[in-house]
Formats: C-alpha cells, structure tokens, sequence
C-alpha cells in the first residue's frame, strides 16, 4: 500500500523527498483529476490531500469518506493554513494499525 499526496507545490515537493507520488495541483479541475488518478491506481491505499484542495472537490472527497472505506483519504492542512496532526498519527487514527 502507498501513499499519493495532492497539493500545493510544496506539499508535493516535500513528501516527494520521502519517496510518495502525488501531484501538486492549482485548480479544481487539475485537483479532480489527480483525484481520480489516485483512485484508478490500485497501488494507493492512502490518499494525503490538503484541506484547501479538498474544499476545491469537496462532494467527491465527501462521498468516497462516506461511501467506500478503501482507499483511506486524510486530509492535511495545506502549508499557509492551520496546524493539524502529523500524517501518521491521522492515519493510525484513522485505520487503528501503526504505519
């Protein structure tokens, strides 16, 4: 199982260095389509999304939160907003397994 992040371009930069995909996106329909790349690829287990690109997509964040429990979707503050949580712990939190 891998991660795939979608955001901003520093977002993407940094977990980049740590070895995870994703794509940093500007508009709603680069967002959405990343989105639905990350959904098509089976290989991702875990998508990272900031708050503020998933504001941009909201009803497809909300619905696969709500409708499907596989692949997970956590959604981090993006760099110039509010503090949240490390991606580890939203993500043992969420599934209950250390990762």
């Amino acid at each position: 199982m891998e991660y795939y992040v979608i955001g901003d371009d520093d977002t993407v930069l940094g977990f980049s260095l740590s070895g995870v995909d994703g794509a940093a996106v500007h508009s709603a329909i680069e967002t959405e389509s990343a989105f639905e790349h990350a959904l098509s690829d089976k290989r991702y287990g875990i998508i990272i999304i900031t708050k503020d690109k998933a504001d941009m997509i909201r009803e497809q964040v909300d619905r696969l939160s709500i409708a499907a429990s596989f692949p997970l979707v956590i959604e981090i503050s993006s760099k110039d907003g509010e503090r949240s949580e490390d991606v580890r712990a939203l993500a043992t939190r969420a599934i209950g397994v250390h990762i």
